[in-house]
C-alpha cells in the first residue's frame, strides 16, 4: 500500500482507497493498459537455451516479447534458427528482416547465403544485391547476373546451384 496525495485537498491517502477519507473526494483509478502477449519455452534445453521459444507482443508492463531460443519464433527473435519480423538466426533465420549465415527476407543480411528484396552474402539472389556472386536486378558483386550484367562465372555458379539442388530434393526433368 503507497501513500498518494489527494487530487482535491492534498492529504496523503492510500493508493487503495476509492474517496478521500478527509474531503470525500473521488479518487481516480489508475489506468489499466491491456496488452498482448504471449510466450511459451519448451521444456527440452541445450545447455540452458530452450529448444523452442515462441514469443509475440508484449508484456502487462509493456515489454517486448523477444524469443531466446535454439528455435526462435516471434515477432523479435535470436537463436539458431529464427522465423521472427526482426530476427538473428546465427544459422538460419526468416522473416522481414533477418541477420544470420543464411537467410530468408526482404531484408537479408546473409554472411553465407541471402535471399531478399534487398540481400547480401557471398550468394546474394534479390532485386538488389550486394555480394561475391550475385543473381539479381541490380547490384554490386564480383560475379553478377542481371539484366545489365552478365559474368559466365556468376551463371556457371547458380546453374550449378540448380542442379546440385535438383539431384537433392529428387527434381529431375526429362526432355522429349
Amino acid at each position: 500500500m503507497a501513500l498518494k496525495p489527494c487530487p482535491e485537498c492534498g492529504h496523503q491517502i492510500s493508493s487503495d482507497v476509492v474517496a478521500c477519507p478527509g474531503c470525500g473526494a473521488p479518487v481516480p483509478a489508475p489506468p489499466t493498459r491491456k496488452r498482448f502477449g504471449f510466450s511459451w519455452r519448451s521444456k527440452t534445453a541445450i545447455f540452458g537455451i530452450p529448444l523452442i521459444h515462441v514469443a509475440i507482443g508484449r508484456d502487462g508492463s509493456g515489454r517486448l516479447h523477444v524469443a531466446k531460443g535454439v528455435v526462435a519464433i516471434g515477432q523479435f527473435g535470436i537463436g539458431l534458427i529464427t522465423i521472427a519480423q526482426f530476427g538473428i538466426g546465427f544459422l538460419f533465420g526468416f522473416g522481414q528482416f533477418s541477420l544470420g549465415l543464411i537467410t530468408l527476407a526482404q531484408l537479408s543480411f546473409g554472411l553465407l547465403l541471402g535471399v531478399g528484396q534487398v540481400a547480401t552474402g557471398v550468394f546474394a539472389v534479390g532485386q538488389l544485391v550486394l555480394g561475391i556472386y550475385g543473381l539479381c536486378q541490380s547490384g554490386i558483386a564480383k560475379y553478377m547476373w542481371s539484366p545489365g550484367r552478365v559474368d559466365m562465372e556468376a551463371v556457371a555458379m547458380f546453374y550449378t546451384i540448380q542442379m546440385r539442388l535438383r539431384d537433392l530434393i529428387g527434381v529431375y526433368t526429362t526432355v522429349h
